[in-house]
Parts: C-alpha cells; sequence; structure tokens
C-alpha cells in the first residue's frame, strides 16, 4: 500500500478563493469589508514570515489587513490597552495576537483581553465554552478546524471512527479532540506520558499527531489503511549544517501503511492561514448580523 498525499496547500488555495467569493458579496451587498488586525510583539523572524504571510493572503482575500509591530519591551499593561483600543474598532472584525509572547507577559491575560466576538484565533474561554458545548457561533481554532476539514474531504462520514490525538495543547489537542468528538468519533487523547503509546495508537481509524517530536510515530504504530494527520512542524539540523522542517511522523514509514498522509509541510500549515481567514468572514458577518456563509 501507498498512501495518497493529502494535498493542504491545494485544499486552502481552493478554501480561499470561496472565502473571497464570500468577501465580494458581502462587500457589494452590505459595504461590510472584513478587517483583521495581527499585533505582533518582538522580533522573532519566524513570527514575522507569518505575519507576513497573513497580511498577504487577507489582502488577496479582499479583506482589509492592519498589522501592529510592538516591541519586545511593551508591558503587559501596554499591550492590553493596544488590544482594547482595537477591540472598540468598528473596521476591524478580528484580531490575533501573534504567540509567543515575551516571558514577561501572561499570554493566557492577553488572550482573554481580546473580545471573544473578535477572538478569530478561537483561544478565548468564551470561544472554547462554546465548541465544547457545540454552540456554533463561536470561534474554533484555526489548526485543528484545517486539520478536521482534510480529514472529512478524505474519510466523509466520521461517525464511528476512532480517532486518536496525541498532544494536549490548548491551541491544537485539546480542541482537536473535541471537533472529532462533535463528528461521532470514539477520540483517544494520548500525550507523552501515555503508557503504551504504541499499541494505542495501532487501534486509530484517525492519527492526528501534533505533539512536537520530530518523527515519534513509525510505520508499526499505524494500523493499515488509516489516516494520519501530521501537525507537527519540527526545525531539525542536518549533517551539513543546514535545517529542514520536519514532522511528528516518520513519513515513509506510514506512507507504506496509512491510506492517507499530510506531508511536512504543503500539509496542515496553509489550512491554518486559510481558517484564519474563514473565521475573519464569521466574524465580520455575526458583528453585524447577517447569516454566516458557508465555504
Amino acid at each position: 500500500m501507498k498512501a495518497k498525499i493529502i494535498d493542504g496547500k491545494a485544499f486552502a488555495e481552493k478554501l480561499r478563493k470561496k472565502i473571497a467569493s464570500q468577501v465580494d458579496i458581502l462587500k457589494n451587498q452590505h459595504n461590510i469589508t472584513p478587517g483583521l488586525a495581527v499585533v505582533l510583539v518582538g522580533e522573532d523572524p519566524a513570527s514575522q514570515v507569518y505575519v507576513r504571510n497573513k497580511g498577504k493572503q487577507t489582502l488577496e482575500a479582499g479583506m482589509n489587513s492592519y498589522e501592529f509591530k510592538l516591541p519586545a519591551t511593551i508591558t503587559e499593561k501596554e499591550l492590553i490597552e493596544q488590544i482594547n483600543a482595537l477591540n472598540v474598532d468598528k473596521k476591524i472584525h478580528g484580531i490575533l495576537v501573534q504567540l509567543p509572547l515575551p516571558k514577561h507577559i501572561n499570554e493566557n491575560a492577553v488572550i482573554n483581553a481580546v473580545t471573544s466576538e473578535k477572538d478569530v484565533d478561537g483561544f478565548h474561554v468564551i470561544n472554547v465554552g462554546k465548541m465544547v458545548t457545540g454552540q456554533e457561533d463561536g470561534m474554533v481554532p484555526c489548526t485543528p478546524l484545517g486539520c478536521l476539514m482534510l480529514i472529512k474531504n478524505t474519510v466523509g462520514n466520521l461517525t464511528g471512527k476512532n480517532a486518536i490525538v496525541i498532544g494536549r495543547s490548548n491551541i491544537v489537542g485539546k480542541p482537536m479532540a473535541q471537533l472529532l468528538l462533535r463528528e461521532n468519533c470514539t477520540v483517544t487523547m494520548a500525550h507523552s506520558r501515555t503508557k503504551d503509546l504504541e499499541a494505542v495508537c495501532r487501534r486509530a481509524d484517525i492519527v492526528v499527531s501534533a505533539v512536537g517530536v520530530e518523527e515519534i510515530v513509525r510505520g508499526e504504530w499505524i494500523k493499515p489503511g488509516a489516516v494520519v494527520i501530521d501537525v507537527g512542524i519540527n526545525r531539525v539540523q542536518t549533517c551539513d549544517g543546514n535545517y529542514k522542517l520536519s514532522g511528528d511522523v516518520c513519513f515513509e514509514e506510514v506512507a507504506k501503511v496509512a491510506s492517507a498522509i499530510t506531508p511536512v509541510p504543503g500539509g496542515v500549515g496553509p489550512m491554518t492561514i486559510a481558517c484564519l481567514l474563514g473565521n475573519t468572514l464569521k466574524a465580520a458577518c455575526l458583528q453585524n448580523g447577517l447569516t454566516v456563509p458557508e465555504v
């Protein structure tokens, strides 16, 4: 068996085009242009690249993009004051604070300073509560949402499937498990301290790994025909001193056993920004009392 490669880049491109089409309708019929504000604290190179990509794709989707680059020395109080100003700015419908933040700033305090209606990351406690209780008007975290789209596009109906989520972060692991539960999967939440992780993993029809350990998931861990979603992005130094990106999954081994697998890069990554744009469109509609379009 040779696994189908799940092309997240191509799927995300189609999704962004659908979003752009709905943005055009919103502009033409209601004179509303969704606006996304991205707040970047400090000069982390990876974060800077990510923010540039977000801004570029926001504009390409026909939305307004606002970037706020703040020094790493900013105080928590000053940062929250900036967020409060964005919360009341009517032209801004979504606010994203790029993580990680400097160590002297409490990330939870900043995340929850963003009003839940503009929390397009889906990290606010209100949005987390809405997701867990199945309320559709909340914001869902972008990476798990993108993973779910790829899984449903590959598998179809997920009812009754056994799924394992490896990793228990608030950003990916926990919301991923909740989304799969909502699709009527039987979900196992696993992590680095799970006893006999290999045996637990081998029972799953769907494997989502977001633990951040290079190639921890091996071919012998996978049930034949399973669908494998690799969320891990690990920067690994090669023998020649350069660096490469590697996932949580040993791709070459797992691709011989699974029915479908996401590559790293080009799998889950592109879906995150596409879903961010989708959340911004959703936020703009909800804030103006409009029906949220399907994309």
